[in-house]
């Protein structure tokens, strides 16, 4: 079954990506200047450019702007949580894996993908059962995040816990509760950062399975985060304690 991908920078990464492209669609009413790129990478790469009415677009993509075009691909392809495992530890004591408990808004995974890409996350890990999906919807959201973070998608949480536990990864939770907030934690060591669910954080078994809870520090009076921006800023402090920026 084909999956769609919409909005220009999605589009655009994916393309550059090499993912496996049926075709692209482009509204006749869109000016063609900002997709002046993806129409070249396309021809490039012999995908055909079909030119719809936008209404055929709006009926592709109900829930949200497709900003004028959309891609037509095959299935969204998961990695094996070995493959993660093996990428992680290649990186010599600063592999970096992110775990999401359970997050069930396909815009939340979307953002939580981007702002994992963006700080060099070596792959997502997801649980099978309710949890979202990489959808066209998380593809959007991605920003063209999707097109390069490694996601695999799990049975067991739980079990694959325990193997990132047998392979020398620490497993971090980010829970309100943590008695060791984020600034003092030492992030230099091969980790799996966990990230909980938007309205129950995370599960009990999930949380039994982690080595360390870290919080974020709470000046104002609201008491949580989105977790893609919770999940931005320990990752900004984990990419500044190991020196990544210099």
């Amino acid at each position: 079954m084909a999956q769609v991908i919409f909005g220009i920078n999605a589009v655009k990464e994916n393309l550059r990506e090499g993912k496996e492209i049926a075709e692209v669609l482009v509204s006749k009413r869109r000016g063609v200047g900002r997709l002046t790129e993806i129409l070249d990478m396309a021809r490039e790469k012999r995908i055909p450019i079909r030119f719809k009415d936008r209404l055929y677009l709006d009926k592709l993509s109900p829930a949200s702007s497709h900003q004028g075009v959309i891609a037509i691909v095959c299935n969204y392809s998961y990695f094996r949580l070995d493959e993660l495992i093996k990428g992680a530890r290649a990186n010599r004591g600063k592999g970096l894996l992110l775990i999401a408990d359970h997050i069930t808004d396909a815009g939340n995974l979307g953002s939580l993908i981007r702002t994992a890409e963006f700080f060099g996350v070596h792959g997502l890990i997801l649980p099978r059962d309710r949890s979202a999906s990489i959808t066209d919807t998380v593809h959007k959201r991605s920003a063209g995040g999707s097109a390069f973070l490694r996601v695999a998608r799990v049975t067991n949480l739980v079990r694959s816990l325990r193997q990132l536990d047998d392979e020398g990864l620490w497993i971090v939770g980010a829970a309100g509760e943590g008695k060791t907030n984020i600034y003092e934690f030492d992030w230099n060591r091969d980790l799996a950062l966990v990230m909980g669910s938007e309205g129950k954080g995370l599960s009990n078994v999930v949380r039994d399975r982690c080595h360390h809870l870290v919080s974020i520090p709470r000046l104002g009076r609201l008491n949580s985060l989105n977790v893609s921006v919770a999940a931005g800023i320990i990752l900004s402090e984990i990419v500044r304690q190991r020196g990544d920026l210099e």
